[in-house]
């Protein structure tokens, strides 16, 4: 990319961040390979501000005025930056060299395979087997006697955007797997993606069938059948189409369309009205466009965010999920997804769904696990969703950034049912927009495999779990009622938020104050940190009264010692509760001397220098049988001798 450099160094650029403040700053402005990095003149700060080439959304250049020339730099992570460049000619190759390099027009452009990962073989090998999602079936018991594997699409020979190893009802021939394929669009026949153990109601994800208007497919119906099937407890299946039903029905002139219940016995057919890329590209583009306003008014910020229908949109996509999820969970019906080429709205309500049925998925392996399944595994258009490439500007689209925020609104309202925080969920847009990994390259499983990604690129996964203490929930607990079985959250329009930590968090026009879940961490890391210092303290304090009681013992037994002439002493427990001295006479018979005085004895007696041992402190005196003088010190030899 260094080719496309035309001036790598500009001097005396002023800068302003229009995410941080509107103070314009003067500096050097350098270009390089990946990042635009921007260094203040200030010998004191000397600040920088590096901006990855690939996360550049657009570069816009103003008409020349006598100040200078104006670049506005905007970013997929809603920052805006302005540059005023001294000389037009400057202006000129550093807005040319910007816009070339935030649209690479092949992958090995991309940031991620810049890297030679070659050095640390062993590290990049780990990183891609951090993740198993045939370990992640095994755990919905799959397969069993109802789901097996197939290995039909072992070559990506039935259909080149799955994975290769599908899961199908143990009923479905492989007769039945091609032809159900070739009647659906792309090949994406019905398959598994989410298996509930305690209904046995499944849910599968297709895309639309090739129906027309009359056309009908005996294998297509076979395999609903067999699906139908593969839950003992129904006897239908529903069949939800995420798009408006006027949208279904217009596809059917192309010769596509929706299942026909004539046709396909034993289904319902529900229609759910999430719109297409198109509508959520514009109204995601006003959200933007509304936060570029200087000074808002909260009338301009409501009939903006109303007018977007981002919220309507959010509520559309989440709606579908509750759906699927109450049939599989408390109806036992099986549920097969599918939108026109089911990529996109069919993998934003498989996911949330299972977020919804199953608590794992809300752990933050379990959600890694999640993104890897239905969206990479499955065929989700990174690429092209996300400008990955040089492409048609029609195909770009958020769809993975609404299923995120279906997670932020289910998290709103289930603060303790989720192991990571909003940051977490926060920081995975911009990887995948970014290109710093290999997950999110390339259109399906098999454009990534011939692209040896796995040899070329790090995964992302283990590099957020290494730092997954910055992303755990303060208020998640593995036993909360929230934590345990299926959310039922609540859809009514008052229930969605603005998401301002997405699309607001660098606004700084007012004083930034650390959310609740900082505090709590804040609070559990100080609490852990006391508790720690605590057990420390009790351990030293442990050990010094092992070591006290180790010393008086031993004077103890160097008094026994002196007084009998004979040793070694040692404390023995005698019959019944009492405790006493027992020593080695010099025959070696034992000798058992008790610690309380004997009956109708002088209270003086030898025994005396024995003090409860159950106390921790044993009494030493240099008094003796035949009474001594207390006076002496009892730690002295004289005083042992003489008493002795």
């Amino acid at each position: 990319m260094m080719e496309h450099i035309r001036t790598p160094k500009v001097e005396k650029v002023r800068f302003v961040d229009h995410t941080a403040s509107r103070r314009a700053t003067v500096g050097t402005l350098y270009i390089s390979a990946t990042h635009t990095i921007f260094v203040e003149n200030n010998p004191e700060t000397r600040k920088e501000t590096w901006v990855l080439h690939s996360l550049v959304a657009s570069v816009d250049r103003s008409p020349t005025t006598p100040s200078g020339s104006h670049l506005v730099l905007r970013t997929k992570t809603f920052q805006v930056f302005e540059l005023l460049i001294p000389q037009e000619s400057d202006a000129v190759d550093v807005h040319a060299s910007l816009a070339r390099l935030s649209r690479p027009e092949k992958y090995s452009e991309l940031y991620c395979l810049s890297i030679n990962p070659t050095a640390n073989k062993e590290e990049r090998e780990e990183s891609w087997s951090f993740l198993d999602l045939q370990a992640d079936f095994r755990r919905m018991g799959v397969p069993n006697n109802l789901w097996v594997s197939t290995p039909a699409n072992s070559e990506y020979r039935v259909c080149d955007t799955y994975p290769s190893e599908l899961f199908v009802p143990k009923s479905a021939t492989p007769a039945i797997i091609v032809g159900s394929s070739k009647f659906r669009s792309r090949g994406r026949l019905p398959v598994l993606t989410y298996f509930h153990q305690d209904t046995l109601a499944s849910i599968c994800r297709c895309s639309q069938p090739l129906s027309g208007f009359s056309a009908r497919s005996q294998e297509d119906e076979q395999m609903m059948q067999a699906i139908m099937r593969s839950n003992p407890g129904s006897e239908y299946i529903y069949v939800v189409d995420t798009r408006p039903k006027l949208n279904a029905m217009a596809n059917r002139a192309a010769g596509k369309g929706y299942e026909n219940e004539d046709h396909y016995t034993n289904i319902k057919l529900q229609f759910i009205g999430i719109e297409n890329i198109h509508v959520m590209r514009n109204s995601q583009q006003k959200i933007i466009d509304m936060g570029e306003v200087k000074t808002p008014s909260m009338g301009d910020f409501l009939w903006g965010l109303e007018s977007s229908g981002w919220l309507k949109h959010i509520k559309a996509v989440l709606d579908a999920g509750v759906f699927i999820a109450k049939a599989v969970a408390e109806e036992g019906v099986s549920v097969v997804v599918h939108c026109s080429d089911g990529w996109d709205r069919t993998a934003q309500t498989c996911s949330v769904a299972s977020v919804l049925l199953d608590p794992y998925y809300r752990t933050m392996k379990g959600f890694m696990l999640l993104i890897e399944r239905d969206w990479v595994s499955f065929g989700h258009k990174f690429s092209h969703r996300y400008n990955h490439l040089e492409g048609d500007p029609k195909e770009v689209s958020p769809v993975i950034d609404q299923f995120l925020e279906c997670v932020w609104q289910l998290s709103e309202q289930f603060p303790c049912a989720f192991e990571f925080n909003e940051r977490f969920l926060v920081q995975l847009r911009p990887h995948i927009y970014s290109c710093q990994y290999g997950n999110f390259l390339g259109n399906s499983q098999k454009e990534r495999r011939d692209m040896r990604l796995r040899e070329r690129t790090y995964s992302l996964w283990p590099q957020l779990w290494k730092d997954r203490t910055q992303y755990l929930n303060p208020l998640y607990r593995a036993d909360h009622t929230q934590t345990q079985g299926m959310l039922r959250p609540n859809t009514t329009p008052y229930c969605f938020k603005m998401w301002k930590g997405m699309y607001n968090r660098w606004e700084k026009s007012a004083p930034s104050r650390p959310s609740p879940a900082d505090l709590l961490t804040a609070v559990r890391e100080e609490t852990q940190q006391l508790e720690q210092e605590l057990t420390n303290h009790q351990e030293r304090i442990a050990a010094l009264m092992k070591r006290k009681l180790t010393n008086l013992n031993s004077a103890a037994q160097r008094k026994i010692n002196a007084v009998s002439g004979e040793g070694p002493c040692e404390l023995a427990p005698s019959v019944g509760d009492d405790y006493c001295l027992s020593h080695r006479g010099p025959s070696g018979l034992a000798m058992t001397l008790p610690l309380g005085p004997p009956k109708g004895s002088d209270s003086d007696d030898l025994s005396s220098v024995c003090s409860d041992v159950e106390s921790g402190v044993v009494d030493l005196s240099s008094r003796s049988s035949s009474g001594g003088d207390d006076s002496k010190d009892p730690e002295s030899d004289e005083a042992i001798y003489s008493s002795a």
